[in-house]
């Protein structure tokens, strides 16, 4: 390979610094003592001088302060910072501290222990954000040279750097973080404005113990719930998709029954049958988004044989090998790092999690095979049986991210050239979920049928791998997928387990490889 071919391959996510900040300027270092350039914001020409100090660790810069802040009108022009200019430490203690100047902090000059870098062309937002969180990881602090707690980066060494390409999926993923953080913070604002107005309109002990109660109501409930999201099965009961989230609350359901002659063994059959849903939920995915991509392996083979010829169908040693072998799958490096496939081929991707999977599978088979009595099923063995089942849905918390959609209506705009979708969003322990709506201009179209919203910012259809329709036994709206039982082709529900006749579209089964 020749040095430029390599150099192309390298840049491909990465950028020379050059290519991005044609001007990096140190900033101002004039002398204090001199007062003849001091002045207030209000006068002619005042420019404010933003030290290392107003640059907060989460990138901000603190709001002018008319009374804090160092004003000037000396200093030279070529300095006087624009918006979309990056501001950088010079001078590192910890992490550096970098900062995006917005026009609401102009006029201002950035002086000493900072450097300015100016954008040869505009950022983007996205871009720009990617950027900063470089600029502020270890990666570049590890640069700096000097004294423990005061540390220098050079110029030369900054402009050594290359600097992160745009990346769509990884600038969502940091603005969804940002967003997230920032609500915190308003909560928290939030509670403190409560607490410091106290006495602000009573005097007494009871009036202010009544309004704040009341008034700070909504504010107790938000950090009871968020509280909650530090508990694992909180989140998979509520944040998982709809069969694995169900799956879970059977189990928790049978724990709660503690006391009752036969609950050790109804809650180990519980836990089996969430870990078999966890797991062909999870290959059913990886099966129809291989085949969107074109991917295939031996065990996606083996399953659709199974379906089209076989007398029976999958089971957990499909789900496991569909799983294990996706991730050296040929045409998995050309997938984009975002594509969902690389998250489903990490879940059994080492030997912890597949020791697990195979703890788990083999109790599932001696218990649907008659070779234990489930009465008998050791406090140990439930524990164990636990344990596994937890693993993996805490290896799987990528599944929270991955919406599952069932579109129930679409309607094409021609002059906006996109699709209006309305959609059951299938996360959490209930089917019975409000519809929402959303605009999709492509690339292709979308019809009334099963969808993973995936991070790479994609709808990808799972049908027919994957169908949602409400089940002929219970009414109950379900997930389904293509079963054999001695031949006859079912449908079998992965949230309730209910089966009967195939009454899907079976052309469309024979168009993935299915019949």
């Amino acid at each position: 390979m020749s040095s430029t071919e390599q150099h192309e391959e390298s840049s491909s996510d990465r950028l020379p610094f050059e290519s991005v900040f044609d001007t990096v300027l140190s900033g101002w270092t004039f002398d204090r003592r001199v007062a003849d350039g001091v002045c207030g914001p209000a006068d002619s020409g005042a420019v404010r001088l933003i030290w290392l100090k107003n640059i907060g660790r989460d990138g901000v810069i603190a709001k002018p302060d008319p009374a804090a802040d160092d004003w000037r009108n000396d200093a030279p022009e070529r300095l006087h910072l624009r918006a979309g200019d990056i501001l950088l430490s010079s001078v590192i203690s910890g992490r550096p501290k970098a900062a995006l100047v917005q026009e609401a902090d102009l006029p201002a000059v950035a002086v000493r222990s900072l450097f300015v870098l100016r954008p040869a062309k505009p950022l983007s937002a996205e871009h720009a954000r990617l950027i900063l969180a470089f600029l502020r990881s270890d990666t570049v602090g590890a640069l700096a040279a000097g004294f423990a707690f005061q540390q220098h980066l050079r110029l030369s060494q900054l402009k050594a750097l290359e600097l992160p390409n745009e990346d769509q999926a990884l600038s969502a993923a940091l603005d969804d973080l940002a967003a997230a953080g920032q609500r915190l913070g308003e909560m928290a604002a939030e509670a403190g404005a409560l607490a410091e107005s106290v006495f602000d309109k009573s005097t007494s002990p009871e009036e202010a113990r009544q309004r704040i109660i009341a008034t700070g109501r909504l504010t107790r409930l938000r950090s009871v719930a968020a509280a909650q999201l530090g508990d694992p099965g909180f989140i998979v009961r509520t944040r998982y998709p709809y069969p694995i989230a169900l799956r879970w609350r059977n189990v928790e359901v049978e724990k709660s029954a503690d006391g009752q002659a036969d609950a050790q063994a109804k809650e180990y059959a519980a836990v089996l049958k969430a870990a078999e849903t966890l797991l062909g939920y999870s290959a059913l995915l990886t099966t129809a988004l291989a085949h969107e991509a074109g991917i295939t392996s031996n065990a996606i083979k083996t399953f659709k044989r199974k379906i089209a010829t076989g007398a029976g169908g999958p089971g957990f040693g499909d789900w496991q090998r569909i799983l294990q072998q996706i991730g050296t799958a040929a045409g998995m490096s050309d997938l984009p790092p975002e594509h969902p496939l690389h998250d489903l081929a990490a879940l059994l991707a080492d030997d912890e999690a597949e020791a697990a999977c195979r703890s788990l599978g083999t109790k599932r088979n001696s218990r649907a095979h008659g070779r234990e009595y489930l009465p008998a099923v050791s406090a140990a063995k439930l524990n164990e049986a636990h344990d596994g089942l937890r693993f993996l849905l805490d290896r799987a918390r990528f599944l929270a991210d991955l919406q599952l959609l069932d579109v129930t209506n679409v309607v094409w705009d021609p002059h906006e050239q996109s699709d209006t979708i309305t959609f059951r969003r299938l996360m959490g322990d209930h089917p019975v979920v409000p519809t929402e709506n959303l605009r999709h201009a492509g690339p292709g179209r979308i019809a009334s049928s099963l969808y993973l919203a995936g991070g790479d910012q994609g709808l990808h259809p799972l049908s027919p791998f994957l169908t949602c329709e409400k089940c002929e036994d219970c009414a109950t709206l379900s997930l389904f997928h293509a079963d054999k039982e001695q031949g006859v082709l079912l449908q079998t529900s992965l949230d309730h387990g209910h089966f009967y006749q195939y009454q899907a579209d079976e052309q469309a089964l024979r168009a993935v490889g299915l019949r």
